[in-house]
């Protein structure tokens, strides 16, 4: 589990979404469970709370969820 941690994640696309954000950090197993997730725990993303779980997170987003803050950067391949 996550807790008051800052850390960086490296997309090399143009973008990722909230849901396969919260997956590939590792917070949900399954993407189905994100619709759970999401009702119950809140997301902010750089500064506003957001639950779409198709949201558009691009390099520079910052993405705060149960206690942490996850910098979206480039990753080069």
């Amino acid at each position: 589990m996550m807790g008051d941690v800052q850390k960086e994640f490296g997309i090399y696309t143009e973008f990722i979404t909230l849901g396969q954000l919260i997956k590939a950090v590792g917070l949900i197993g399954m993407g189905g469970e994100i619709r759970e997730f999401l009702y119950q725990n809140e997301v902010v993303i750089n500064g506003e709370k957001d639950k779409r779980r198709g949201r558009k997170i691009r390099v520079g987003d910052i993405v705060e969820v149960m206690g942490d803050e996850i910098t979206i950067i480039e990753r080069t391949r």
